[in-house]
């Protein structure tokens, strides 16, 4: 009996398909809810709970039920936390990611269309929420040369303000000229919308932001802010990966039928 309940809850388990690898250009790893480790190709399933990272090199976009795309840039580690969808069940919805790592472009699908309030990606920074759109999201490490950069903007940034002003003065200065861009970006989140709305949420603040528009909040206690231009974004897939971006949004969920052989 302990026996059947046991093979019962893993092919419950396992059937938690969120969706499917449909553009892959190298290697990309997935590290699964129980530990386990998984070397993905095309077609390969990628479950609720999985933690996605790619090689140096490697774009990576997922596919999920509900026909929204998300595209994985090299270097980048992506956790699906929790995907939920049912398109005969609109409450069960439920979208949860987490960039911890890296970059990418999300664009959105049914789930978002009819329930944005439950799609949410998470950052060190701050959490994005939808209005229904496609926008481009990275999160830049803290490393001994981008913090050096970040001082040098923030001496740049300051030189011509009141002695006398508050520490976060600065970050107005993001809504005019920016001083000259430093060759590496600063820590922090950044985002571009390229269509419809998002929302920046963190314990500094929230800010909306529409299509064109660029921000960006360096750490949980800092709000976010507009960025009068592109900071240094760069999301350059190969063009295949562009053939499913809107226009094609009429297109059916796909169906997942591949299996993969796991060793847990």
């Amino acid at each position: 009996m302990t026996l059947a309940l046991f093979c019962l809850a893993s092919v419950s388990w396992a059937a938690q398909v969120a969706g499917t690898i449909v553009q892959l250009s190298g290697p990309l790893m997935a590290r699964k809810a129980d530990g386990g480790m998984r070397i993905l190709s095309l077609k390969s399933e990628v479950e609720s709970g999985d933690t996605l990272v790619t090689e140096k090199t490697t774009y990576a976009m997922v596919k999920f039920i509900d026909n929204s795309e998300i595209t994985l840039k090299p270097s980048t580690t992506f956790k699906v936390e929790n995907f939920s969808y049912d398109a005969a069940n609109p409450g069960g919805d439920n979208a949860s990611f987490n960039l911890v790592k890296g970059g990418l472009r999300s664009v959105t699908g049914l789930l978002g269309k009819r329930n944005k309030e439950k799609f949410a990606l998470k950052t060190p920074s701050a959490t994005i929420g939808i209005r229904g759109t496609t926008f481009i999201a990275e999160w830049v490490e803290p490393t001994a040369q981008a913090v050096a950069a970040r001082e040098a903007y923030w001496m740049a940034s300051t030189a011509s303000l009141d002695p006398l002003a508050a520490p976060m003065q600065p970050l107005m200065l993001a809504q005019g000229p920016l001083p000259v861009r430093p060759a590496v970006m600063a820590p922090g989140l950044y985002v571009q919308v390229l269509d419809g709305m998002i929302n920046l949420n963190n314990s500094g603040g929230n800010l909306n932001f529409s299509a064109g528009q660029f921000g960006f909040t360096p750490n949980p206690t800092v709000p976010p802010i507009v960025v009068p231009q592109n900071p240094g974004l760069q999301f350059a897939p190969p063009p295949v990966f562009n053939s499913s971006q809107p226009g094609s949004a009429g297109a059916a969920p796909p169906k997942s039928n591949a299996v993969d052989c796991e060793v847990r």
